[in-house]
């Protein structure tokens, strides 16, 4: 079987949405980086709508990772200054615990 490891060249960050009070009370909120990966990046789709008056492109994206816990759909990832929002629950590929598939629409 040949080796996956020159296949995840992609570096990308997974964020979670934080809610937390400052010295004042507020209530700041804020994306926080959680953990950090390399990744396989696969064009799954792109799209163009109309909607409001402008093209506007929607690209959706496969990032596969080596398996890893604390994934979840309520996340999002930074790739290339880019952020995708997670569409799907992380799916563990063939129920292995080797590789985590994620599927990830960009956020425009």
């Amino acid at each position: 079987m040949p080796r996956m490891a020159n296949q995840f060249n992609h570096r990308i960050t997974f964020q979670s949405f934080s809610e937390t009070e400052n010295a004042l009370g507020d209530i700041v909120k804020s994306w926080v980086d959680v953990k950090t990966a390399w990744a396989m990046v696969k064009t799954v789709q792109g799209r163009e709508f109309i909607q409001a008056a402008a093209v506007q492109a929607e690209s959706t994206v496969r990032f596969v990772i080596r398996y890893t816990t604390g994934i979840n759909s309520d996340m999002r990832i930074i790739y290339k200054g880019r952020i995708f929002e997670i569409t799907v629950p992380p799916i563990n590929d063939d129920e292995l615990n080797k590789t985590l598939t994620i599927i990830g629409k960009e956020v425009v």
